[in-house]
Parts: C-alpha cells; sequence; structure tokens
C-alpha cells in the first residue's frame, strides 16, 4: 500500500487520504474508515488512479453522495474514490444536457427546468449524483434515467475510456452494464425536449410537496431501503405487515414510509442490516416475496 501511495502521489491524481472515517459521506451518518481514500479532479486524475490500483491489484469503490448507501461499520479495505469538483459541471445545447457525474441528479432536474426543458422533473425526488444515477438507471414516476439518457462516458478498471450509447447501456430495473463490468461514469449526455416552463416547475413543486409529506427527509436516512418487486411495491408490503416502528437499536423502519430505515443517532450498519433482514424475513413469511435491497452495502462484513 506504501507503494501505492507514493505513486499515486507522484502522479498527482488529486488528494490521498489513508483511513478515512466515511459516515460523514453517506446520509445515513454510517460507516467505518477506507484504508485508502482518493479524489481525483479530473478525468486523466481518475483514469491514472484506476490505471495504478488495477496494475497493484487493490480492490476499489466509488462513493457519490453516499444517499444510497450503507458502509460497514469495519470499514473498506482497498480505496474508496469520490469525485472532485472537476465532475461537477453541467452545459445546455438545445434539447441536449451535458453533466458531469458529481452533479447533482436533484439540481440538474432544477435547471434544466429553468431551461424550459422537459424530461427530467422525475429526478427532483431522487438524491444522489448524475454518475449514481446512470449507475442505478434511477428513476421515479413511471420514468428513468435509460429514458433520456443519450450516452454515457465512462472510464474502465484497467483506465481505459469508452463512450457508450444508450443501447450499449444495457438498462433494465435499477440495473446497468456498470453492474457486469467495473467502470467509472465521468459524464453523462440527456436529451431533453421543450416544454413549458411553468408546467414543469408546477411538477418539480408537487412531486417536491409530496416528497416531503410522505418522506422522512429531516432524518438520516438513505432512500428506499429495497427494490419494488414486479407489480407491487415494497413500502405498501412493509407497512401491511406491520412492519413500521419495528427498532434494532437505534435504527427503526420509519413511521412515515415503511420502505426507509431511520438513523436515531448511533445506528451501527449491524442495526441497519439486521433490520433489513428482520423485514425480508417477515415479508417472506407473509407473502411469499423476497424483497431485494436497493441500496448498495460497501466494506468489510
Amino acid at each position: 500500500m506504501q507503494q501505492l501511495v507514493a505513486e499515486l502521489e507522484q502522479a498527482r491524481i488529486g488528494h490521498v487520504r489513508l483511513n478515512e472515517p466515511l459516515a460523514g459521506y453517506t446520509t445515513w451518518k454510517i460507516g467505518g474508515p477506507a484504508d485508502l481514500f482518493l479524489i481525483p479532479g479530473t478525468e486523466e486524475e481518475l483514469a491514472a488512479s484506476l490505471s495504478l490500483l488495477h496494475r497493484h491489484g487493490v480492490p476499489w469503490c466509488v462513493l457519490g453522495r453516499g444517499s444510497n448507501t450503507l458502509v460497514s461499520d469495519k470499514g473498506v479495505r482497498g480505496a474508496v474514490i469520490k469525485l472532485g469538483d472537476g465532475f461537477d459541471e453541467v452545459r445546455f445545447e438545445g434539447e441536449t444536457v451535458i453533466a458531469g457525474a458529481s452533479y447533482s441528479f436533484i439540481k440538474l432536474s432544477v435547471m434544466s427546468g429553468k431551461q424550459g426543458l422537459t424530461g427530467l422533473e422525475f429526478a427532483g425526488g431522487i438524491p444522489g449524483t448524475v454518475g449514481g444515477a446512470v449507475y442505478m438507471n434511477a428513476g421515479a414516476h413511471s420514468s428513468d434515467i435509460s429514458r433520456i439518457l443519450q450516452s454515457a462516458d465512462i472510464i474502465w478498471e484497467d483506465g481505459s475510456r469508452a463512450v457508450l450509447g444508450n443501447e450499449e447501456m444495457g438498462f433494465s430495473y435499477r440495473h446497468s452494464i456498470l453492474h457486469e463490468r467495473r467502470g467509472i461514469v465521468t459524464r453523462a449526455v440527456f436529451r431533453l425536449a421543450n416544454g413549458d416552463r411553468m408546467e414543469i416547475a408546477a411538477a418539480l413543486a408537487s412531486f417536491k410537496d409530496r416528497r416531503l409529506r410522505t418522506q422522512p427527509l429531516q432524518m438520516a436516512c438513505a432512500g428506499s431501503v429495497f427494490r419494488n418487486p414486479p407489480n407491487d411495491h415494497a413500502a405498501r408490503l412493509i407497512e401491511a405487515a406491520g412492519l413500521k416502528g419495528l427498532r434494532e437499536g437505534a435504527a427503526e423502519v420509519s413511521e412515515l414510509h415503511a420502505n426507509f430505515i431511520v438513523n436515531h443517532g448511533g445506528a451501527t450498519a449491524e442495526d441497519v442490516l439486521t433490520l433489513m433482514r428482520r423485514v425480508q424475513q417477515k415479508i417472506e413469511q407473509t407473502y411469499g416475496i423476497l424483497l431485494v435491497p436497493e441500496v448498495l452495502m460497501l466494506g468489510e462484513r
């Protein structure tokens, strides 16, 4: 690891930190330290980082805004990569939007609306980054990334680069090719359409109001914990099973939204995982349905 750190610093790839606590980088406020924490500021720095990690055989993962991530109490062995300021950009060219991977997905929906562009209203309630949204094929309100993405710039794990069109991304429900082949989105190009600014603003306001009324956003949480099973909703099943308010340590199934788990302060990753397993067991016993986690789990178990 010392040799790798020396080479990373020599390559000037941005910030390099050892044993960086990760709880402060997640919306759940949970997680131990990363052996190595990298913040590359440019595509060149990211490519160099991945190339060096690949050559040294060091595992890595990406952390965006930590809004759908559960980091182990033991932390993450290997490297955690967080894209720096050079990836936090947006540009509008007619009906086309070019956004950096670390740009806020919610902010992108608002900025697009101000430009009079429609198609991203569904993103108004999805926290996280553009890169994370592409990776997960994020969606809501009967739309998702696959409907508007034109192309994505990607750096693969060996440092090589590619630009993939929509059909090459292998999109399906909360899935993309990046679940199968290791790489990092650096930029995304979206094809939107001209719309009425007032109507777009009204839709965004409606989604925001609903979100504030139905989700425990004032508390430490990570969005929807489980994926919706076919033709149903995880929240409906969990509420119908009487699991709202179920607790494990300082972690609780939200009383406001059954598919959210909130941290009352001091909850551990093990608390959350145990609570998730209890919910899964109850739903499987009651309905014969196995709920699949939507949150990403990082680190040593």
